[in-house]
């Protein structure tokens, strides 16, 4: 992806959220060089992935393919001094545009469709050999347990939630139509290095053509912790 794409949807995405009234943490407006500033007592920020995360998984079409994230909570799976099981995401889905089917071998999730238009999710099993399964799916939505078919389709409005298991292949985008679907994702930690599994070989995060300075770093490329803090501004 160009920078200058990566620019133009964080700013898109942080218009997005102040329409619909979603106030995120302060250093999600910091800039690099704000960050340069900003010593080890943010080091929860940067060690455990938060912040913002765009990515078209390697796609190159973000429009078609693609998802814009901002990790508000995590905890660390190895390092004990971020103890926190949980995480807490926002996830900003355009009309149409797909995140492609992938599970997680240890996580569990709640998809939240929060506001703005309708979340599409597409639901199959994982066989024993990690493609998609035939066999009927099990589905909890807003504490409603029912069966549907391999392959089935669950519509979300604003309000309405959906829990992935581990092994659940699922793939998701907001339906034409009705917007841009603001929504939230609660789980156990989220880790993307290790805990993804994708029906096809795609990266998780995009490399990135740096044709213009970055408007905000992404969750993945905080500078280290200065020794003495000056904070941001």
């Amino acid at each position: 992806m160009k920078r200058s794409e990566i620019n133009a949807i964080l700013t898109r995405s942080i218009a997005l959220c102040e329409r619909h009234g979603f106030h995120l943490p302060p250093w999600a407006q910091w800039t690099p060089d704000d960050w340069l500033r900003t010593g080890h007592e943010y080091d929860e920020v940067r060690d455990c992935g938060l912040g913002w995360d765009v990515t078209d998984f390697g796609s190159g079409r973000f429009a078609e393919v693609g998802l814009s994230v901002f990790t508000i909570r995590n905890g660390h799976p190895t390092v004990a001094a971020y103890a926190k099981p949980y995480c807490e995401k926002l996830l900003i889905v355009e009309e149409d545009q797909y995140t492609p089917y992938h599970f997680h071998w240890a996580k569990m999730e709640d998809i939240i469709c929060r506001s703005g238009g309708n979340l599409m999710v597409t639901l199959y099993n994982a066989s024993p050999a990690d493609g998609l399964d035939d066999s009927a799916v099990l589905v909890n939505t807003d504490g409603h347990r029912y069966e549907v078919g391999a392959g089935a389709t669950i519509r979300l409005t604003p309000g309405e939630s959906i829990t992935l298991g581990p092994r659940l292949y699922h793939t998701f985008w907001a339906e034409e139509g009705h917007g841009t679907a603001l929504v939230g994702e609660v789980s156990k930690v989220n880790d993307d290095q290790h805990d993804n599994r994708f029906l096809d070989d795609l990266p998780r995060f995009p490399a990135i053509e740096e044709d213009e300075p970055p408007l905000r770093l992404l969750c993945t490329e905080y500078p280290g912790g200065t020794d003495v803090p000056l904070g941001p501004g």
